[in-house]
């Protein structure tokens, strides 16, 4: 009798404790399938639930209505290799090893990615699309499949790398990924979890839609958005006298091929999403839905291209479904970044995240209500292709305020916006007396910010690209900065 009940004793303690662990870490046994889907230059208002005038996204939508909106979502920087580098590592650009578009490598080898430690901890991992850090084609370490292009592919024809195997392809590219994702869902077990990452061409210039959509939305009226009231002469002039000439994504029908282009990208979303019902798995599928970054479509007298603070740039959709999390519908105002993302697929997977991740899992803003963070730093890194044209941006986003910097321009124009009311930036505060206080609190704040993400003013494109880059920059027609390699190594003594 003594035996038998200390069996039971034993046996009660076993599942406590079970109860216990399964508490601390509840998805552990119960890991959900990841499949996040990444556009290129797709702004935070370019779908029908965002309230857009004509564009319809009804499986987009479908994610928004049947699970959670971050309604202030944002990247911290604006173009498309540094937001992919902080996406995949949780680390600033100034951290991540992709400082800007031309530094011609993958995150820094040192840091984990999500895609490693989630193939790591058991997942099956598949990288799909646009990968567009170092400017090849061949598989990178962290995923079970691969299948991409070089650089920024074509809308029509591309010779994909399909795990190390060069296969060519003919057809719309949205289209194409989106038949690899369903082939690679349709193939996996539903014993093991899978991520996948779609990474789309879409809808980056030149704004291509496939043959079915080239009519879509004619008729409807495109407003290009430039608010007359905008006080043009309080802004640095960065590249808006070149911004506001005949700039060929400003128009109406780029921008309406801009949003044909997108609805391609719902097409496939909506395939994906009947194959997960099919399969029986859309519920315990995490599925998030987001872009590398914003883009402007004629704010502030004619601007195009990204590249800025202002909200246009830096703002993405941002919207994720999995049941067991977020209930139908839901909306969170607080701010969520680029960097957070990896850092939430680890957390929902289980697995552990590196003590030197930047971000921050947006779980907890869910699951305990947590207040989200208060600011952000900004940050976009002068390309040297174009030294004139785009200076360093720095600037620190809060809750109500926006301070933007140019710390490399001599007498450069300070920019401090009040976001409550002047939600469209069109009023430079930071010479307005009654707001000096303000500015001051706000200064100070960005330089806590620098030293608390380990900011780096130069951070180094690493010395062996460099050549590369020459050779690509003289290849383009663009001026050749011949002393980028002094100045690296400048840099790198003085760090």
């Amino acid at each position: 009798m003594i035996r038998r009940l200390n069996i039971v004793f034993l046996l009660a303690l076993y599942i406590s404790c079970g109860d216990t662990n399964k508490a601390e870490n509840k998805f552990e046994t119960d890991r959900p399938n990841i499949i996040f889907i990444l556009t290129d230059d797709q702004r935070y208002d370019a779908y029908s639930a965002a309230g857009h005038p004509f564009l319809r996204t009804p499986n987009i939508d479908r994610l928004a209505n049947e699970g959670a909106t971050f309604e202030n979502a944002f990247v911290t920087t604006s173009i498309c290799a540094p937001s992919r580098g902080s996406i995949l590592t949780g680390m600033y650009a100034h951290s991540s090893g992709v400082p800007t578009i031309e530094a011609l490598t993958d995150p820094n080898p040192d840091l984990a990615t999500f895609p490693q430690l989630l193939r790591k901890a058991g997942y099956k991992t598949a990288f799909l699309g646009k990968w567009h850090m170092a400017r090849h084609k061949r598989p990178r370490k962290g995923f079970d499949h691969w299948v991409s292009f070089y650089n920024q592919g074509n809308y029509y024809g591309n010779e994909l790398n399909i795990d190390g195997r060069l296969v060519w392809e003919d057809g719309y590219i949205t289209d194409v990924l989106t038949e690899y994702a369903m082939d690679f869902v349709q193939k996996t077990n539903k014993d093991k979890p899978f991520m996948l990452y779609l990474s789309h061409k879409a809808v980056h210039s030149p704004f291509t839609p496939p043959t079915r959509h080239e009519d879509l939305y004619n008729g409807v009226e495109v407003i290009v958005k430039h608010n007359p009231k905008d006080i043009l002469e309080q802004k640095q002039k960065w590249r808006m006298e070149r911004e506001r000439s005949n700039n060929p994504n400003v128009n109406e029908e780029a921008i309406k091929n801009y949003n044909r282009a997108i609805t391609a990208v719902d097409d496939g979303l909506g395939q994906i999403l009947q194959l997960l019902e099919e399969k029986g798995i859309l519920d315990n599928t995490l599925i998030v839905f987001s872009s590398d970054n914003g883009f402007f479509q004629g704010e502030h007298g004619g601007m195009s291209d990204k590249r800025h603070a202002y909200e246009p740039s830096i703002r993405v959709p941002m919207l994720m479904r999995y049941p067991k999390l977020f209930d139908s519908g839901s909306r969170y105002s607080e701010m969520v970044l680029n960097i957070d993302l990896m850092p939430t697929f680890l957390d929902v997977a289980g697995v552990s995240v590196p003590d030197n991740v930047q971000g921050q899992s947006i779980l907890p803003i869910v699951t305990e209500g947590r207040v989200g963070r208060t600011n952000f730093l900004y940050e976009y890194f002068q390309e040297d292709y174009d030294y004139s044209e785009r200076p360093t941006v720095i600037a620190v986003r809060t809750e109500d305020y926006k301070l933007i910097t140019y710390p490399d321009v001599r007498g450069a124009i300070m920019e401090l916006y009040d976001l409550r009311n002047d939600p469209e930036e069109l009023f430079n505060l930071s010479d307005v007396p009654e707001y000096q206080k303000i500015k001051d609190s706000l200064e100070q704040t960005l330089d806590g910010l620098k030293i608390e993400t380990g900011f780096k003013m130069d951070p180094p494109t690493p010395r062996e690209n460099l050549e590369m880059i020459q050779m690509w920059q003289r290849m383009k027609g663009y001026n050749v900065r011949e002393d980028a390699i002094e100045k690296h190594d400048s840099i790198v003594k003085t760090q």
